[in-house]
């Protein structure tokens, strides 16, 4: 481990130069947020800002990193899973010169010790996944809250934690829903979780999709990214949920809706993406055949109950890299992949870059967007608040830009009539 006290501690600072070449390929392939910070550099309206960040420290972070120390802010950053973060990333950022504390392999008690330390220099801007960092400063430092003008959040879990903070009355300063954008949600959640869900099962298991029957435990946004890619790949797939409408939704689309005690029996691979605790339980795992396995994408590992897992267990041993193998008293084997932690950063490298431009563009604007307000004395109220449809649709068209595609445009004509409601048979 390679510490300088209150500035960073990282695995190994000799990745850095590793890192760098990752950090290097990402920029390569996130257009947008290159050029926005581009646009920003010279002028760094982010100066005199300090933003303490607690997000998945992967290639495409290293870049949002990069792009916010461009436009002039102090950055200090953490992990926002323990087993998420890359190294050689981390080692990249801290020989930059970033504030980082973050490694793979870090217990609860650690990664809570990562948070504390980003706190140090006291920032006045805050960039969540998952709200671990914003709930530790109304839970523990209130005396920080004064200085920090808002925030803003990047994964489901999160923005629903939020959402229940400021319903309570709890929330103490705005945070901007980074993860209900448009071009978050319908992206980076389907397309990007999607893939990287199952690059992370492929990597820890090599077993073959084709003819499996995968249980996708929820259909949201998530959910229904992993269940196309693995119906793509020629899995028989089986959704389970809780909502009426999204299980019509599942049906209509193709997939075979049932109640995870069905489910249970027939699955060869199970995947959850609900954001809701003990949707795999002890009564699932005993109905589970013989070489079932089982992993969550879910921000939390609460999703599968490895307690439920551990009771039934007889022996446990590493198989393969993030791939543990549970032999059971009754002979069965049930094999957990990355601990019941997110799979597909745990296991692979998280979402391609390419999705993650787009939502680390909201991420970058939305911080702007709350210094800005601050500078203009117009603070927003301490509620969670929606990306502005003009940031969204912004980021839709630069990115599509970067694509070489062009689309049409409303004539004025067109415009007119979409607008009177005079307008009829």
């Amino acid at each position: 481990m390679d510490e300088k006290k209150g500035v960073y501690k990282v695995s190994d600072l000799s990745l850095a130069k590793a890192g760098k070449l990752r950090i290097e390929w990402a920029e390569s392939r996130m257009p947008v947020l290159m050029a926005l910070r581009q646009k920003y550099r010279k002028t760094k309206p982010l100066k005199g800002f300090k933003i303490a960040g607690c997000l998945h420290v992967t290639k495409e972070t290293g870049v949002l990193v990069k792009t916010f120390v461009e436009a002039g802010a102090e950055v200090s950053w953490s992990g926002c899973n323990p087993l998420s973060t890359q190294d050689d990333v981390a080692a990249a950022l801290a020989a930059d010169g970033v504030s980082i504390f973050a490694w793979h392999g870090m217990n609860v008690e650690e990664f809570y010790w990562c948070i504390e330390e980003t706190l140090r220099f006291k920032p006045n801007l805050t960039l969540d996944d998952g709200a671990d960092l914003i709930f530790t400063i109304h839970n523990k430092h209130q005396e920080l809250v004064p200085n920090v003008i808002g925030g803003t959040e990047e994964t489901t879990t999160g923005v629903h934690r939020l959402r229940s903070m400021a319903e309570a009355g709890a929330l103490q300063y705005p945070v901007i829903a980074v993860n209900d954008a448009e071009t978050k949600w319908d992206f980076d959640n389907v397309y990007g979780t999607g893939q990287s869900t199952l690059d992370g099962i492929l990597r820890a298991t090599s077993v073959l999709f084709a003819g499996k029957n995968v249980v996708v435990a929820g259909f949201g946004h998530c959910g229904r990214g992993v269940a196309l890619r693995a119906k793509g790949l020629g899995a028989n797939v089986i959704v389970t949920e809780v909502s009426p409408t999204t299980s019509l939704k599942a049906t209509l689309e193709g997939f075979r809706v049932m109640t995870m005690d069905e489910a249970a029996a027939v699955g060869d691979i199970f995947i959850t993406a609900t954001g809701v605790k003990d949707i795999i339980v002890l009564r699932h795992f005993k109905s589970m055949k013989d070489g079932a396995i089982v992993c969550n994408t879910g921000h939390y590992d609460c999703e599968v109950n490895i307690h439920d897992l551990e009771k039934l267990k007889k022996s446990v041993r590493e198989v393969r890299a993030n791939n543990e193998e549970y032999l059971l008293k009754n002979g069965r084997r049930i094999y957990l992949l990355a601990k019941g932690r997110l799979v597909n950063l745990a296991a692979a490298e998280g979402h391609p870059s390419e999705v993650m431009d787009m939502s680390f563009a909201n991420q970058f604007m939305s911080q702007l967007r709350l210094a800005e307000l601050f500078r203009k004395k117009n603070r927003l109220e301490n509620k969670v608040y929606d990306i502005p449809k003009e940031q969204d649709q912004e980021i839709a068209t630069v990115k599509l830009s970067t694509m070489g595609i062009s689309i049409d445009k409303l004539t004025a004509e067109q415009s007119k009539y979409l607008n009177d409601y005079s307008s009829g048979t």
